[in-house]
């Protein structure tokens, strides 16, 4: 396992963070855009946790509070990645828990996420820290502009 540690995100991680989201994700990712991002991230609302080795960032977790009229109020995981030479080494799970850990400080006791249906590894993963896949769905999008 390797010498690590979490803590929150900062504005110099933008660029690292573009490479994971793009490497590890497949989404394409702007540094512009993603720094702009990381400054009007909404402490009350939202956190951003980094996985960090020797000043190289490996691995990030986005959570945000999530409500819905209909249910009790939840965390939602907006995204988490490793890179994949620090993967099955703990980081995931750390972050997890770190996002785990903010939700309880903000009382919630719920957590949410989707994962993409050929993600089956990240499946097995979320099954092993107790997560249980209650649907399916489809995810819908429209551009506007």
């Amino acid at each position: 396992m390797s010498d690590f540690i979490i803590r929150k995100i900062e504005l110099k991680d933008a660029g690292e963070l573009c490479k994971i989201c793009s490497e590890e994700m497949g989404y394409e990712c702007d540094s512009a855009l993603m720094k702009s991002k990381i400054e009007k991230l909404d402490s009350k609302r939202e956190a951003v946790f980094v996985a960090e080795e020797e000043s190289q960032l490996i691995g990030f977790i986005h959570v945000e509070r999530y409500e819905v009229l209909y249910f009790e109020s939840m965390a939602n995981i907006l995204g988490l990645a490793v890179k994949k030479d620090f993967q099955k080494q703990g980081l995931g799970k750390a972050l997890l828990l770190a996002a785990e850990k903010w939700a309880q400080k903000n009382g919630i006791y719920l957590m949410r996420l989707n994962s993409g249906i050929n993600r089956t590894d990240a499946h097995g993963f979320y099954e092993h820290l107790g997560y249980v896949s209650e649907k399916e769905q489809k995810r819908f999008l429209k551009r506007l502009k």
